[in-house]
């Protein structure tokens, strides 16, 4: 190791930078940040530390480097373009005993800046001990993505309650296990989901009952297929799932990244072929979310999309389960742009509706005049058994019999299909069309054959994306 990672507490001490440029600035803002007070030795302040010294945030202390000016700081930067100058710095700090740090210079660097995840009071700090930047700011990158946002939030918290859990357990272990449950439990999901009180309440039940079941259901939108469209939240969930109830449109791809040792229930529905009734996965949920796990309920696109997840969550609210939703890309959105078709475009469609091809057998008809509008996208989730009825109910209310059409199966996925004609061909497009299945109607389907820039990666990788066009 040839840096000792350390975090420094320069809140309200003197740190002396020398120079007063671009360079000097991005330091003095992570120095500010810390709560050090800055003192400038510079000829000139760049407009930034300009703006800083007139509003009083930083000192000037002079324009010309002495080295006596080290006499009184904890730390040292150099970041002029005078090499000479900046050795000098390096040279006079460590005859002082004090950490110094020239830009740029790894050697003439008694301490290194890392590059920084902060999520305060929760900070971490990567290092290549100088020798390749980059390469930490891409692992930082990295890390920005995975880590949540409110881990700050919940580590504030959980300093809160520091005193009142060593009071209440007196063995290490027993205080272990208490934030190992709740890092990893009720509490940060409540966080998480921005109910802070919830969050707080659930540690003081904790607190008085430890081993009380803390269950919970969340409701993750897995999307139209391709992993890389499953949201950050929704992976994070998913590692942590105790179960999790999933659809058959929820692809393999998607399941494969669910925590290996979770339980998997299939709760999935196909027309005509429903292998679980609604009230069965209702009742499944409430009953696993009681025994005190983190139920995840996973849908194809998005759950409150034609998802049935309002249905399911009014089943956690009478029973009195914590819940959450997660978001997800739905297919109407996911398949369309894989497809290259915009669901709206100025030229050709001013509006999009999306439309359940099969409802409730009580429910009302169907407002076809409305639906058989021009200049408008239709988008029809679970339309394929009903597309010849769809057609004639377009055409008779007044929709063009011309009027471009397509039925996308699978979307987004590695063997998406298109198929695309007009809509009084709309019955023979989806009758062999594989599920599931999109039907889309409308003038924007013709930028299909411009637009269409999945087909062509799926060729360029060597797999097949067919395109039917009967038009």
């Amino acid at each position: 190791m040839d840096y000792l990672p350390l975090f420094a507490d320069i809140r309200h001490k003197a740190v002396l930078v020398v120079g007063g440029g671009d360079v000097a600035a991005r330091k003095i803002e992570l120095l500010r940040r810390a709560g050090a007070r800055v003192q400038v030795v510079s000829h000139h302040l760049c407009e930034e530390l300009a703006a800083l010294h007139d509003s009083g945030s930083i000192e000037w202390l002079a324009k010309e480097y002495q080295a006596e000016q080290l006499d009184r700081v904890f730390l040292v930067i150099a970041a002029t373009d005078d090499g000479e100058l900046n050795g000098q710095v390096y040279l006079d700090a460590t005859a002082r005993h004090l950490l110094a740090n020239v830009v740029d210079d790894q050697p003439k660097c008694s301490f290194i800046f890392p590059s920084i995840v902060d999520r305060s009071p929760l900070v971490v700090a990567i290092s290549s001990s100088g020798t390749a930047p980059v390469l930490a700011r891409l692992l930082r990158e990295k890390l920005e993505s995975l880590l949540p946002a409110n881990l700050g939030q919940m580590a504030q918290i959980a300093g809160e309650w520091r005193g009142k859990v060593k009071a209440r357990f007196n063995k290490m272990s027993d205080r272990r296990r208490f934030w190992e449950k709740a890092f990893n439990g009720l509490f940060a999901n409540q966080v998480a989901s921005g109910n802070t009180e919830g969050a707080k309440r659930t540690l003081d039940q904790q607190l008085t009952e430890p081993d009380a079941p803390q269950g919970e259901i969340i409701l993750v939108g897995a999307g139209p297929g391709d992993s890389g469209l499953l949201t950050l939240r929704g992976l994070q969930v998913m590692q942590l799932a105790d179960v999790v109830l999933y659809d058959h449109l929820v692809s393999d791809e998607i399941l494969d990244l669910v925590r290996r040792d979770a339980d998997r229930i299939c709760v999935g529905k196909r027309a005509n072929a429903h292998s679980v009734p609604q009230e069965e996965t209702n009742r499944l949920l409430v009953e696993l979310a009681k025994q005190g796990k983190r139920v995840v309920r996973l849908k194809g696109g998005d759950p409150f999309i034609f998802g049935r997840g309002g249905e399911e969550l009014q089943a956690a609210v009478a029973a009195g389960i914590p819940f959450q939703v997660v978001p997800g890309v739905t297919a109407a959105s996911g398949a369309t742009a894989y497809a290259g078709i915009p669901l709206t475009h100025r030229d050709h469609a001013q509006s999009v509706l999306f439309v359940t091809g099969h409802c409730r057998a009580d429910s009302d008809g169907t407002d076809w005049a409305s639906l058989a509008r021009s200049r408008q996208t239709l988008a029809i989730y679970m339309g394929t058994m009903a597309a010849g009825d769809i057609a004639s109910q377009l055409m008779a209310h007044g929709r063009d019999p011309a009027t471009p059409a397509a039925v996308i199966s699978r979307g987004t996925r590695q063997d998406q299909q298109v198929l695309t004609g007009t809509l009084q061909q709309l019955e023979e497009l989806a009758r062999n069309a594989p599920t599931p299945a999109l039907l889309v109607i409308g003038e924007v389907v013709n930028l299909h054959h411009e637009l269409a820039w999945f087909q062509h990666s799926a060729q360029q990788d060597g797999r097949e994306s067919p395109v039917v066009n009967l038009a």
